[in-house]
């Protein structure tokens, strides 16, 4: 009797898992299904966002060419990518390489790295806003663990590839500084941002 009762446990245990894991997938496949749904509109308002710390974030986000508009370019292609990536469970190597050229922008721009990498949580917000005023999928909203769980696997990737870029550049400026070759290279190469100025410029 008590090794019936343990195998009937067993099995209740195991019907349980099943259930879970197949609830786990449906409600994956349903958040999928509603990135696809919502993608342009996820997209664009995560760029807004992302530009709007921009001194002229109107022309970046008209500016559609992307050898015109490079920085605007950058971030609605590693955003497009990357948004339907955190509905899964991908390695951190996946995205570190959609959003390398992403980081490295912001690394030669010299912000901190909460400035840098702020947009990146963003979609959080973004996504609870626009599945919260679609009926059909509201109830989403209550079961982004997994997504915000890859939003900050994804940010963790972004840091440590923010924090190379920057110690590349850095090490470019000491050796332009000991060369010599800063007099030229001053006037328009990107690590001159790494050089602190006054408040005048």
């Amino acid at each position: 009797m008590i090794v019936l009762l343990d195998f009937s446990l067993t099995e209740i245990s195991r019907v349980a898992w099943r259930i879970a894991v197949a609830e786990s997938l449906r409600e994956q496949a349903d958040l999928a299904e509603a990135l696809r749904c919502h993608r342009q509109k996820i997209v664009e308002r995560w760029v807004k966002y992302a530009l709007s710390s921009y001194q002229s974030p109107d022309f970046f986000l008209r500016e559609g060419d992307p050898f015109a508009n490079p920085i605007g370019g950058a971030m609605r292609q590693a955003f497009d990518r990357l948004l339907p990536l955190l509905a899964q469970k991908p390695e951190r190597l996946e995205f570190s390489e959609i959003l390398r050229q992403f980081v490295q922008i912001r690394a030669v721009q010299g912000l901190v790295p909460s400035q840098a990498l702020a947009p990146i949580y963003a979609v959080k917000h973004i996504l609870r806003d626009i599945l919260a005023a679609d009926k059909e999928r509201a109830a989403l909203v209550a079961n982004l663990y997994d997504f915000d769980f890859a939003v900050d696997i994804a940010a963790l990737a972004a840091f440590d590839m923010y924090m190379e870029s920057r110690e590349r550049l850095y090490a470019t400026r000491l050796a332009e500084l000991k060369s010599g070759r800063h007099i030229l290279t001053d006037g328009g190469c990107p690590s001159k941002t790494l050089h602190p100025v006054g408040d005048d410029g």
